[in-house]
């Protein structure tokens, strides 16, 4: 398993060759991205490798962005080199990139985040320290939030990404291992859990992944009112890491359980609430319809106190607190169903 990373002599010192993946829609966000990165102080990436994951309905996309953002590169834009995803989420496009990639260790980052001054010095030092035995080293991300207010929970929500262990917002892996180990799983359409599942892959084969001390800025993107439904379906992908790691993978990944059950149990008592309704059981639409409006009110409370309560933060979080439990449990459900067949990663590799 173990094996000797050997590095490249640079200015006197040795240091290990790394490339850079960065899977992108090519949003606002990336130009900012791809400068902090080419203001880093320390040794370069010897590649950066951008993969252009804009669906398919873009068959001709507007170049100017792409050539924007990458005009800021400076003297990187020419160690730059761009490949075509197939608009299958970032688990695909970061295995595009991957299969570009020689250098010993490869990069993840994201296009919405903006990498520390510092950051290729750091990471320099993250790699050197890094054991034999160690798989993957991911930064330390940061989320600013505003000052003077309480946070929205759209801006909560993001401030959770600090928190997650093996974030690919900033991820750096042994090339080898992460071929080896059959890359990102592409059956996880959205960024979530694709980290979780990879790394529990690779805890479960033996390997280590440490925590490095570069950091990382993960801006909070502006967002619509009803961005927090459609995070749902993300519910989907925990059906799948149920099925490859277990009922108990929440407790592997050190994950937040969420509230899924109590999701299904409003979605539940609003359904039984207008069938008993529309079958003339008035008084047990009516217990199941209290039941649903306290399940609900309970969830919109929970949101609403620690953020700034102004009356739109109030008014999108009432709406949406609504309509989040039927769309977690659908979410789920669809994910169980199509999921269904998935045997443990285990039963795979063997």
């Amino acid at each position: 398993m173990r094996r000797a990373v050997h590095g490249v002599r640079r200015e006197g010192a040795v240091m290990t060759p790394y490339a850079v993946v960065i899977p992108t829609l090519v949003r606002d966000t990336l130009a900012d991205c791809l400068a902090a990165l080419a203001a880093a102080r320390g040794p370069r990436p010897e590649r950066i490798v951008l993969v252009d994951d804009r669906p398919a309905a873009s068959a001709d996309p507007d170049p100017a962005p792409l050539e924007h953002a990458l005009s800021v590169l400076g003297d990187l834009r020419a160690r730059t080199i761009v490949l075509p995803g197939e608009a299958r989420g970032p688990a695909a496009a970061r295995n595009t990139g991957l299969r570009a990639v020689t250098e010993p260790w490869v990069v993840f980052v994201d296009d919405d985040v903006q990498v520390g001054p510092h950051w290729c010095a750091q990471l320099q030092r993250d790699l050197d320290e890094a054991t034999p035995d160690t798989a993957g080293v991911p930064g330390v991300i940061t989320v600013p939030l505003p000052g003077g207010r309480r946070p929205t929970d759209w801006e909560r929500g993001t401030a959770g990404l600090a928190r997650a262990r093996w974030i690919t917002a900033d991820m750096a892996y042994r090339t080898d291992v992460l071929r080896r180990a059959g890359g990102f799983d592409e059956r996880f359409p959205r960024a979530h859990r694709e980290d979780a599942d990879l790394a529990l892959r690779l805890l479960d084969a033996g390997w280590r992944i440490r925590r490095g001390r570069r950091t990382t800025l993960h801006p909070v993107r502006a967002a619509s009112r009803w961005a927090s439904v459609r995070t749902q379906r993300g519910h989907a992908d925990d059906a799948l890491m149920r099925r490859l790691h277990g009922a108990d993978w929440w407790d592997k990944a050190v994950s937040p359980r969420g509230r899924i059950r109590r999701h299904a149990a409003i979605t539940a008592a609003g359904a039984a609430a207008c069938a008993l309704a529309a079958t003339g059981h008035r008084r047990a639409a009516a217990a199941c319809a209290a039941g649903w409006a306290a399940g609900t009110a309970e969830f919109a409370r929970a949101r609403i106190a620690p953020g700034p309560r102004t009356p739109e933060e109030v008014a999108t979080v009432l709406a949406t607190s609504v309509v989040i439990p039927p769309a977690a449990t659908w979410h789920r459900l669809a994910g169980a169903w199509r999921h269904r067949h998935a045997p443990a990663w285990r039963e795979v590799a063997r």
